[in-house]
């Protein structure tokens, strides 16, 4: 198909969304939503470089946001939060409470009684945040609004390691799993836009025709503007325009920050269950990252007697290898 004439941006409703963890061994995939309202400026900053502080602390999440250092990301995520809503949470869990899209009751109906601590135990997770970087991160937020980007809000969907297991048994690929969430988060910020949007999204693995495996929007009224390696995009008339973009996290404002935010999660969920078996085992150096490296191996292992033990089920533990 050919690709469609580039145009000018546009004032209006604008969302970007990012995944983190789509890969790892261990942890959760989490997909986060960062909606916005865009005045005209807005719709022309979009295309150019954010203010040079700016972009120091609204980057790559890979850059900022480590298992080792999730100040940023949670410095962001709670000014954000503060500021969009009514609530001022006082930890990393009641801040959670208000990101994630699905309730934290709901999330843990499926969790084998054998095996739900592991996931959601919070005993010695605090605030990390610096008063500096907050004021930092708030004024960052008052220059995206002077710059014509007023944020409205932002949200984490959450896909823990037994339902990307059962997926599996399924057939559904992870990839899938990732797009249904973003999905979601799209049909649940046009309800709350109440008008269509227009919503960029990293790109899913190396798809370039999105239609086959559209989940949540299936079945709806829309058309194929372009596709291709670098972007594909559809419209939807009651829905607006949904675009995937080849390195999103590096060239959008939206998709940076939930990149950032997302990180901080994922960050916090992983940390639950490393916390989990370093009380267990009384160690207070196991800090996995979840990823395919040799200290997540090393935690693998070492967990290992304790988990037989507890009868912690495997699934929910660490994802099936990919075939």
């Amino acid at each position: 198909m050919a690709a469609r004439k580039n145009h000018p941006e546009r004032a209006g409703q604008r969302i970007g969304i990012d995944e983190n963890g789509l890969g790892p061994r261990l942890g959760p995939l989490v997909v986060t939503g960062a909606w916005a309202e865009l005045d005209e400026a807005g719709a022309k900053q979009m295309g150019k470089k954010l203010p040079k502080k700016l972009r120091e602390e609204l980057d790559d999440s890979k850059v900022l946001v480590s298992c080792r250092n999730i100040s940023l990301g949670e410095a962001w995520a709670r000014r954000v939060v503060e500021r969009t809503t009514e609530n001022c949470p006082k930890s990393p869990a009641e801040l959670l409470q208000v990101l994630f899209l699905e309730s934290e009751k709901s999330q843990r109906k499926l969790c084998p009684p054998s095996t739900e601590s592991q996931c959601w135990t919070t005993s010695g997770q605090e605030f990390t945040a610096s008063d500096e970087q907050l004021a930092r991160v708030d004024g960052h937020i008052t220059t995206l609004k002077k710059h014509g980007i007023t944020l409205r809000s932002v949200k984490s969907e959450i896909v823990c390691t037994g339902r990307l297991n059962q997926l599996k048994s399924d057939g559904v690929h992870r990839f899938a799993a990732d797009l249904h969430c973003m999905e979601r988060l799209i049909l649940h910020f046009r309800e709350a836009a109440r008008e269509p949007l227009v919503a960029t999204c990293g790109k899913v693995g190396g798809i370039g025709k999105y239609e086959p495996f559209f989940g949540p929007l299936a079945g709806r009224l829309h058309t194929a503007l372009e596709e291709g390696p670098a972007k594909s995009c559809y419209y939807f008339p009651t829905l607006g325009e949904l675009r995937f973009v080849r390195d999103a996290d590096a060239t959008d404002p939206l998709v940076m920050l939930a990149s950032l935010i997302g990180k901080y999660v994922r960050e916090i969920l992983m940390d639950r269950i490393a916390g989990f078996y370093r009380e267990k085992l009384d160690d207070p150096d196991l800090s996995p990252s979840g990823y395919h490296d040799p200290v997540t191996a090393k935690f693998v292992e070492q967990t290992r007697p304790l988990r037989r033990k507890l009868s912690i089920i495997q699934d929910c533990f660490q994802r099936r290898p990919a075939e």
